[in-house]
């Protein structure tokens, strides 16, 4: 059977790394709070880089060295798709998946949505805490308090205020629903544009659907079963 799975930040918490809706995620800039959502936007990019990119290592960076759990290494030899950023799914040694969502090890240049740039290395470990803001300006860039179009870089991952491109696989990843005869979402809260795409291309194609959380969201689909677990009860289950 050609199962597709597709997860979410649910999978990744068990290695430590908080899931991006929850209290941590805030970030105040002055007196004003910001929601991840406002925070993680091209818009914040472009007019704030220099508080967009504190947020995005703090959030993220500092995470970068933590290490795969049992599922990611369950689901190292499975068709992947991952909501995630983390690249968890890579150390654990799935050659093939896809970060729809981008990675955190990488960077782009700074460029308009479609055009075709080359993920690279982005040198984490070169930026200086003790002066994070202006090291990371400089990591990416960022000269005026302005990022330049061709010119400066910019993380490799898809904000909110941004859709999916071929950088992202996204052909591949629509590809790969529409060929499964079953599709697994573990730890996803359904709220992003890509789970949404898979249960239209699981109800256009009759495909079923499985939903693994301790908490699944109810969602509209025929043929679905709810798996009131975790990711890793999940695959002891499964063996």
């Amino acid at each position: 059977m050609n199962t597709l799975y597709i997860t979410g930040a649910g999978v990744s918490a068990a290695s430590g790394i908080p899931t991006f809706r929850g209290e941590d995620g805030y970030w105040t800039i002055g007196s004003k709070n910001y929601t991840p959502m406002e925070m993680a936007t091209r818009a914040m990019y472009q007019n704030n880089p220099r508080q967009f990119l504190a947020w995005y290592y703090h959030r993220f960076a500092t995470y970068r060295n933590h290490g795969p759990n049992e599922v990611h290494h369950w689901l190292s030899d499975k068709n992947l798709i991952t909501q995630n950023i983390d690249g968890l799914d890579g150390k654990a040694g799935n050659k093939n998946y896809i970060a729809i969502h981008g990675r955190l090890d990488q960077m782009t240049v700074f460029h308009h949505q479609g055009d075709d740039v080359t993920p690279h290395t982005t040198p984490w470990d070169d930026v200086d805490e003790s002066c994070l803001h202006d090291s990371l300006l400089e990591l990416f860039k960022i000269d005026n308090q302005q990022p330049v179009l061709n010119q400066s870089f910019k993380p490799f991952v898809l904000l909110f205020d941004e859709y999916y491109t071929e950088l992202y696989r996204i052909s591949e990843a629509q590809q790969r629903m529409a060929d499964a005869d079953k599709i697994v979402f573990m730890g996803t809260s359904f709220s992003v544009n890509i789970t949404q795409m898979a249960l239209e291309v699981a109800r256009s194609y009759a495909i079923p659907v499985e939903v693994v959380d301790p908490e699944p969201a109810h969602i509209m689909h025929p043929n679905v079963s709810y798996k009131k677990m975790t990711a890793l009860e999940y695959i002891q289950q499964q063996g």
